[in-house]
């Protein structure tokens, strides 16, 4: 208490607000995310080290959002084993059961998370759906995007062709054999 009170005097009141603001956000960002999806699964940005994570916001009623399920389950179903996850947040929604029975119909291969606005605050804002976060393997976010995002789009930034995991190196190398 003695340390804050003399920062305090030593600093006018908008310096130290602004000091106390950038604490608290560089704290937000490296705690990452935790999120549970429909299945019981937690998911948390630092488990996920040494792989891309695209954490897309969806609703139901949103027709961009929709167009953009085939192209994140094609990625994920290419990549979940190598270098990708993707997680899609539902937000903005009356009856969760309707929404995973809505992801299943629109062959939703990735984890869905019922989302909220708790859930939502730990990326920031969002306002817009579908959002999409972007985090590199080293759990940096890289890409922030308001508005669809397709597929090229993420293999432009993340590269065209999967890195193998160390396994499937060792198995594809022995069928060539």
């Amino acid at each position: 208490m003695g340390y804050i009170r003399k920062v305090g005097r030593s600093l006018s009141g908008p310096v130290l607000l602004l000091a106390l603001l950038l604490t608290c956000v560089s704290t937000a960002t490296a705690a990452g995310f935790t999120l549970r999806d429909t299945d019981g699964m937690q998911h948390r940005l630092e488990q996920y080290r040494g792989k891309w994570v695209l954490v897309n916001f969806w609703a139901t009623w949103c027709a961009p959002c929709i167009e953009e399920i085939p192209e994140l389950s094609g990625l994920y179903d290419a990549r979940k084993d190598a270098d990708l996850v993707v997680l899609g947040v539902a937000l903005e929604y009356a009856d969760g059961q309707a929404v995973i029975d809505f992801a299943q119909s629109h062959m939703m291969s990735y984890p869905l998370v019922l989302g909220s606005d708790r859930i939502a605050a730990q990326f920031g804002t969002v306002k817009v759906l579908p959002s999409s976060f972007l985090y590199d393997p080293k759990g940096k976010l890289v890409l922030r995007r308001i508005g669809p995002l397709s597929r090229d789009e993420i293999e432009v930034i993340i590269g065209k062709q999967p890195k193998a995991s160390a396994p499937r190196a060792a198995l594809n190398s022995r069928r060539s054999d």
